[in-house]
């Protein structure tokens, strides 16, 4: 399956993400994409950061994470995952090996059902290498 296909069919297929993005591990190549759907290189920095900030308080907690210049508040932080709000819509990103799963949610989908979209693809690439 191609990396758009995922994009389309894996998450934006299950109705509970409206908007995807799938890049490589470090943010830096974006492999597959929402048409109309991008976040600024600098914006995915922060969120790659977050997977290794060892901080008392990850800095994306205090600070929140900005998709596309709007500021979402962080709900969860771990070493591969994160969870954030703006009103009732959200960001939720799972990293893989190689991977990053970036799923948008609109504002009728709870945040937990968003994130179990994302969990399976990423659970699905995790056991096939990525």
């Amino acid at each position: 399956m191609s990396w758009q296909a995922y994009v389309d069919q894996s998450l934006v297929g299950t109705g509970n993400i409206d908007k995807a993005i799938i890049c490589d591990a470090t943010g830096k190549t974006i492999w597959a994409a929402t048409p109309g759907f991008s976040i600024p290189a600098e914006e995915r920095a922060v969120i790659v950061h977050s997977f290794t900030d060892n901080g008392a308080v990850k800095a994306v907690v205090e600070k929140g994470i900005h998709i596309n210049g709007e500021k979402y508040i962080t709900l969860d932080s771990t070493d591969d995952s994160l969870k954030a709000k703006k009103g009732k819509e959200g960001i939720v990103v799972i990293k893989t090996t190689q991977a990053l799963l970036i799923g948008h949610h609109p504002a009728d989908v709870q945040t937990t059902v968003a994130y179990s979209s994302v969990a399976e693809l990423a659970e699905y690439l995790i056991k096939v290498g990525y």
